[in-house]
């Protein structure tokens, strides 16, 4: 596995980590996920481009 697969599967898992559906992350609203979820499309974009 490459060094952009696993960044890959890490940043999906805290963005799922990060939805407000559990109990301890109400109070974060759709913040964090939005903040992840633009990552993740940088590191989708340049996975795709071949530079990560």
């Amino acid at each position: 596995m490459t060094l952009g697969t696993i960044l890959l599967i890490v940043l999906i898992l805290l963005l799922i980590g990060a939805l407000p559906s559990w109990p301890y992350s109400r109070e974060w609203g759709y913040r964090p996920t939005g903040l992840i979820g633009i990552v993740l499309i940088v590191v989708i974009v340049l996975l795709l481009m071949g530079q990560l």
